[in-house]
């Protein structure tokens, strides 16, 4: 991070106090004492960014103060971001635009200027649909995703299964390299039961299959934490919902919407929430509260 966090520039020795000895002055060094920073982040699917803007999401943005904010399918395109949608107050904010018009979309407004962004991992059949954006926070990299949906057809859940293979390898990249992730976004799966209301009754249906379940493994097996899971083990709590069937009011969801974060970053974490209450998509918002 940088120093406009207001982290001490001596934080890795805890606090400084300069006393007066008389013609001198002495440097006291107190090494348990070190203050930390929260660092607020939000992550939601907006089902479309101009539908949601209109509904109070800036307003919500801003009320609530978070440093980064991370959207899943914008559903918008470069000649369609106005001045209203881009430049708010505190904020910076960058995009990642599918090549087909009103589809998928990554978005990420910050209030502290990443060290570097960049929109996809490396493979144009997947960054051409605008699913990645990674912000380099020093500390740490966030990857905002987007995963494919694979309930469309067998095509495009294959399309799934090769973009989790393809990012799972790159995070294994990454961490060879020294990098740790924070990953969030939407998952497009329900990891375990526990994670929707009606388990049995969706072993065959796209989000719910062996494969994406597995998959959901082998990404914890490298290293990767579900941080929601950290603080709450308990059932019941999702993060969308069907809008057809009245699904949200009688609470019947799946949790597919996550903050991951690389082993590492354990002692990092602070909070992780599910923000049900909040209206304006098909999906709820997700947060995490790391101290930097």
């Amino acid at each position: 991070m940088k120093n406009n966090l207001q982290r001490s520039p001596h934080q890795g020795f805890g606090r400084v106090l300069i006393q007066s000895c008389g013609s001198y002055l002495r440097l006291c060094i107190h090494a348990k004492s070190v203050s930390t920073v929260k660092f607020r982040i939000a992550s939601w699917n907006v089902n479309g960014l101009r539908a949601i803007a209109k509904k109070g999401f800036f307003e919500w943005k801003e009320k609530e103060k978070y440093d980064v904010v991370c959207l899943q399918e914008t559903k918008i395109g470069a000649d369609q971001l106005t001045k209203e949608l881009m430049e708010r107050k505190g904020y910076t904010a960058y995009f990642s635009h599918a090549e087909k018009k009103g589809y998928s979309g990554v978005a990420i407004y910050t209030r502290e200027k990443p060290k570097e962004v960049l929109n996809g991992f490396g493979i144009a059949k997947f960054d051409n649909e605008g699913r990645t954006v990674i912000a380099d926070y020093g500390d740490f990299l966030l990857a905002n995703i987007y995963f494919p949906n694979g309930k469309a057809s067998p095509e495009r859940l294959a399309y799934k299964m090769e973009f989790y293979e393809a990012f799972l390898q790159y995070s294994k990249k990454l961490q060879k390299e020294g990098k740790r992730l924070v990953v969030c976004g939407d998952f497009n799966t329900a990891h375990k039961e526990i994670d929707l209301a009606h388990p049995k009754d969706n072993h065959r249906i796209s989000g719910f299959l062996p494969e994406e379940r597995d998959w959901m493994d082998r990404f914890e097996k490298a290293g990767h934490l579900d941080t929601f899971r950290i603080y709450n083990k308990d059932a019941n709590h999702y993060t969308w919902w069907h809008m057809m069937t009245n699904a949200r009011a009688r609470n019947v969801g799946w949790r597919i919407d996550y903050f991951f974060i690389h082993k590492a970053l354990e002692k990092m974490a602070e909070q992780a929430t599910i923000e049900a209450a909040v209206l304006g998509s098909d999906h709820c918002p997700v947060t995490l509260t790391l101290k930097v």
